[in-house]
């Protein structure tokens, strides 16, 4: 059995600071944006000359906030309900043998700041600081098939709440509209365990997204922010 050692080749910096609250696949959150930053001595212009020319990115990385906790055969995927078990090989679970994630993200464009080379990312899934190990264009006609079909999740998930503001909070997010509609793309997906759809329970949710906390509670599918703090 071989084993292998991987260079990491830059960093993400996301709005997503934390796990809850992340977008369970890319292409859900048309209002998120990103910056892969590239590490020396990959940081360099003619690494991704003619990378612009792309519409779309594959970006290779590794769950970094769950590599510690191993991996198990089967998992509950939140598509079924999280109740059902399938195997890990059958989904895109943080919970694998060898903690390594693949996303498609839009790429928006290519920047050069000094030595910095910035890769500036929309519509993404990745949590902010993590490793990534590679980069690779998304082509059209070999990636995407348009007679396949994917089990459980054929379907892109459609919004399951409708997030409410209340006064203070719209009033804090005035001056800041992609923030507020990045804010009801994430919590109308309803970020909590799949279990709780349609339930309502007295917590109060939070989560990081940019410089807020943004503090939510659910009744049934109705969602209402209820605090924005910063942090």
């Amino acid at each position: 059995m071989n084993s292998f050692t991987f260079q990491q080749i830059g960093i993400i910096h996301s709005p997503f600071k934390s796990k809850f609250g992340i977008p369970r696949q890319p292409g859900l959150s048309p209002s998120s944006v990103a910056v892969l930053e590239l590490f020396p001595p990959y940081n360099q212009p003619e690494t991704v000359e003619g990378l612009a020319d792309f519409s779309h990115v594959w970006i290779v990385f590794a769950f970094h906030a769950t590599a510690e906790r191993g991996w198990t055969p089967t998992v509950r995927p939140p598509r079924l309900g999280g109740n059902e078990r399938i195997g890990v090989f059958a989904t895109r679970s943080t919970h694998r043998p060898n903690p390594i994630g693949l996303s498609v993200a839009e790429l928006e464009r290519v920047e050069f700041d000094n030595e910095k080379v910035l890769i500036h990312l929309r519509n993404i899934d990745l949590m902010d600081r993590t490793p990534v190990l590679d980069i690779k264009p998304y082509i059209p006609y070999s990636d995407a098939i348009p007679n396949a079909f994917g089990a459980y999740a054929s379907n892109a998930p459609q919004p399951k709440l409708t997030v409410f503001f209340e006064p203070e909070t719209e009033m804090q997010l005035k001056t800041t509209p992609e923030l507020r509609q990045l804010i009801i793309e994430v919590i109308s997906l309803d970020p909590r365990p799949a279990y709780k759809e349609g339930r309502t329970d007295d917590k109060i949710y939070g989560m990081a997204i940019g410089e807020v906390d943004v503090k939510f509670k659910i009744n049934q599918y109705v969602a209402t922010v209820v605090a924005i703090n910063n942090q």
